[in-house]
């Protein structure tokens, strides 16, 4: 009888204690996010020249230190284990944000020490510490604590990988090498009538969202536009995705057929679109409000091309040929990233590199190591990201085998919200949900 007396005191003590805890964290956390939007810190830039130019003061870098160094003091008085589930979520996402904070700034402080007249634009690797802000950058974008050597060396396996999927397609198609990259630019499989082109995406969108209840719980997205691109801007980028609307870039060109597919499901459905639906219909916390992954966002899209034939797709070996042409790009894109802002490559070497592992596209070879010498590190989050996706899921699968639901799989990536790619795993691997 006393034992279970002083069983229950202690239980009782244990829960208030554990409800004070929770009670003082939570006020931590407003704190936090109170005082996050009052230094009103400048987005990711895509140039580093333009993110480098928006470094403030030296009171200004001291003002933020401050603060991160009070975060993460400040977070050492809280256990995990000792929150409620989302709290645990909050307190990642800080323990995560404030590290790599602390790392820009201490970046920062060197940049205004001796911060040049002018930034040099002919790459990041030509700034002062440039290695180690091209590190940073890295971490930044791909949403994981990741080195430039490992990103290089996962580049290379996923060139080969591609190139093996490429000739694959060529098998099934009967043709020699030649002859398939030579038929490849034949009339056949550009067109030029807008309107086709208009209507060959709607025909896209009617079958993929036919199909949409075989993979997703969610078949039901926020009504989606398709118009024909007008930014110059984003030009020669094959399409994009904004405010409910998927653009395709035609601007007088005849339109490579080959692109209907792959490019719809990347930008629209289930990649940008259907994830920002889902995203609207997510309750989040304050504090994950604050950031936006875009090595989870950029991943996502990347590996829903993946999904094509399940949803009804890709139904010729020249339509899925469109989804491992642009694959192969972003692929070499990868170790070419490294090479070019971190290894200190030329561009000469640069354009080796890709007419070795690249045949055909020899006209975006410069364009597209120019944008890599502009924008380090953005263009590795789309292999990055799509290959944790689907590594996560071939891993469920042999751990669950027959009781492996594709559904369920897909709510787990999307249904928490923005995340850091490690808290987009643990939501994939946790039991029970």
């Amino acid at each position: 009888m006393i034992k279970t007396s002083l069983f229950c005191v202690g239980f009782l003590l244990l829960c208030l204690f554990t409800a004070n805890g929770q009670q003082k964290f939570d006020a931590f956390s407003n704190k936090f996010v109170s005082d996050y939007n009052a230094l009103n810190l400048p987005q990711l830039e895509l140039s580093y020249v333009a993110g480098l130019a928006h470094i403030g003061t030296a009171e200004q870098v001291q003002k933020q230190t401050a603060f991160f160094t009070w975060a993460k003091n400040g977070l050492l008085a809280y256990k995990p284990s000792q929150l409620a589930e989302s709290q645990t979520v909050d307190y990642k996402l800080m323990v995560y944000e404030t590290d790599l904070n602390l790392q820009r700034l201490a970046l920062e402080e060197e940049w205004i020490k001796d911060r040049p007249e002018k930034i040099p634009d002919g790459g990041i690797i030509t700034i002062p510490n440039g290695k180690a802000w091209y590190a940073y950058l890295l971490k930044r974008w791909v949403s994981a604590d990741v080195s430039p050597d490992e990103i290089y060396n996962f580049g290379l396996t996923e060139v080969r990988r591609v190139q093996q999927h490429i000739e694959a397609v060529r098998l099934q198609t009967g043709l020699s090498e030649d002859a398939f990259y030579k038929h490849l630019n034949d009339s056949e499989f550009f067109e030029k009538d807008p309107k086709v082109v208009q209507q060959s995406f709607e025909h896209t969108k009617a079958v993929i969202y036919s199909n949409l209840a075989k993979l997703f719980n969610d078949a039901q997205p926020d009504p989606l536009k398709i118009e024909a691109g007008e930014s110059k801007q984003l030009a020669q980028t094959p399409g994009y995705y904004d405010n409910n609307t998927f653009y395709y870039n035609l601007f007088d060109k005849p339109y490579n057929k080959r692109q209907y597919d792959w490019l719809f499901i990347h930008e629209a459905v289930p990649g940008h679109h259907y994830q920002a639906s889902v995203e609207r219909k997510t309750k989040t916390s304050a504090v994950q409000q604050l950031f936006y992954y875009l090595g989870f966002a950029e991943g996502w899209g990347a590996y829903t091309e993946e999904l094509g034939k399940q949803l009804g797709v890709y139904q010729t070996p020249y339509n899925e040929l469109g989804k491992w042409e642009w694959d192969i790009v972003r692929s070499v894109r990868v170790p070419l990233d490294v090479g070019l802002n971190y290894y200190g490559w030329t561009d000469q070497q640069a354009l080796a590199f890709w007419k070795k592992n690249i045949r055909n596209q020899d006209d975006i070879a410069l364009r597209e190591i120019a944008r890599m010498r502009r924008w380090p590190a953005q263009v590795v989050t789309y292999k990055y990201g799509a290959l944790q996706i689907l590594h996560w899921k071939e891993e469920l699968q042999k751990k669950q085998g027959k009781n492996f639901n594709i559904k369920d799989f897909h709510s787990r990536v999307l249904d928490h919200g923005s995340l850091p790619l490690f808290l987009v795993k643990e939501n994939v691997f946790k039991e029970g949900v």
